[in-house]
């Protein structure tokens, strides 16, 4: 972590208190809404912000959609507005003109949620509230809108000029500790062994991108394993029975598992930087790794079987390594980006498709979604800027000439 980082979690830290009781909230949130969008001193702003969040925070669903519906409505766009100072504009450009279209097309709904983050530590609050944005508004067309100016706001602040790279070991504090435990999506952490397995090694490696504004609340993380090559089971890698590598002998860094911790930020990319912002630092740490390669799920595959008519044939390794080779190249959406949402995510990132293996996560999750089948995506350090422009561009799948040839193999139904 740079001074500079340390100082700026050392600044928010200071800043940070706890919202008010809700109970000091005399006058109904909606109006208090209205009257913090208007407000002109910055005290009785912020006093204004506290107890709206603190408010919001104690409603039940009932309460928090009857709000988010209030001010998706009551603070939208006023379309004559935008109309009226478009035209203007377009008639006579100025920077007065221009000012004013550009007060009239921004809703006053983003104001609001601007005004609510100037209250220390409510950035955590309204991440939390498009969490129940999400949750509760999916299918309402209002809400689906006032969406977009959470996405729009957040995208901003946590831009990756705002985000710190911190190791986790088992030396970090037990409460970040706890959190790496109940948001591991990917392989569950069953123990506190299993986490220490995970992290005390010489071999193993954790990394979390954290705000300043939320310093103890990761916002993604990434396991690492050193190997000797590439590993083809979750298992293996796994399993407490393996031998500590020592650092300095591995050619190999494996990235298992990569968890979202935050369903407030949904939507908002952080593992793209994450992974090459790791793969740069273990690389500049450890110049003996020569490889960067995922050990990751295929989760659609058994999904996109069972729709297509495909039969799995889980009896037989090779056939469903063919299977999951095609299903990764050739099954598309209908944008022409992979259907796995996995393989959409490293693909995009510029990842080469390296290695598919069979019986690579015979858990019963492994099982369920992939027929227990597993892929490495190669993290070309020298290639990924070439391999994700021409993904974004004609929807390219970079995989190597084995992978390629496997998908080829593939028994499908005919027609």
């Amino acid at each position: 972590m740079t001074i500079l980082a340390d100082l700026l979690s050392t600044v928010f830290d200071r800043r940070h208190r706890s919202l008010p009781d809700s109970d000091t909230a005399k006058r109904p949130i909606e109006d208090m809404a209205l009257d913090l969008v208007g407000e002109k001193g910055e005290l009785s702003g912020l006093q204004l912000a506290g107890q709206i969040l603190s408010s919001f925070m104690a409603r039940d669903d009932g309460g928090k959609l009857a709000f988010l519906t209030h001010i998706a409505t009551q603070l939208n766009l006023d379309p004559e507005s935008v109309r009226s100072t478009l035209d203007a504009y377009e008639a006579q450009p100025s920077r007065a003109s221009y000012r004013a279209f550009m007060t009239a097309s921004e809703p006053r709904r983003q104001e609001l949620i601007r005004r609510l983050n100037s209250y220390p530590g409510a950035t955590g609050a309204l991440v939390r509230m498009r969490a129940d944005l999400l949750r509760l508004g999916h299918g309402t067309p209002e809400l689906e809108a006032l969406d977009l100016d959470f996405r729009h706001l957040l995208s901003s602040w946590f831009n990756r000029g705002f985000l710190v790279l911190r190791p986790i070991s088992w030396e970090s504090p037990a409460h970040i500790l706890e959190k790496i435990i109940a948001y591991e999506a990917v392989h569950a952490i069953d123990s506190w062994d299993d986490l220490r397995r995970r992290l005390e090694p010489r071999d193993r490696r954790c990394f979390a991108f954290f705000h300043p504004a939320m310093p103890d609340e990761p916002l993604i993380f990434v396991e690492v394993a050193l190997t000797q090559g590439v590993p083809g089971s979750i298992q293996k890698l796994l399993s407490d029975a393996n031998e500590t590598l020592p650092e300095e002998k591995a050619d190999t860094a494996v990235f298992y598992s990569i968890s979202n911790c935050q369903s407030g930020l949904a939507g908002i990319s952080f593992g793209n930087s994450l992974i090459k912002q790791v793969a740069a630092d273990l690389s500049a740490e450890l110049p003996g790794l020569k490889t960067f390669v995922t050990l990751s799920p295929i989760p659609g595959l058994v999904t996109w079987a069972e729709t297509a008519g495909v039969e799995m044939p889980a009896s037989d390794p090779d056939a469903m390594q063919a299977l999951a080779a095609h299903y990764l190249v050739n099954v598309r959406r209908s944008d022409g980006a992979p259907l796995d949402p996995v393989a959409r995510f490293h693909l995009g990132n510029g990842a080469i498709l390296h290695a598919v293996h069979a019986e690579a996560d015979t858990s019963p999750k492994g099982r369920t979604q992939s027929g227990g089948t597993m892929v490495n995506y190669l993290y070309d350090l020298e290639r990924v800027a070439q391999n994700h422009e021409a993904f974004v561009t004609d929807r390219t799948v970079a995989a190597c000439d084995p992978v390629r040839k496997l998908a080829q193999s593939a028994k499908l139904p005919t027609e």
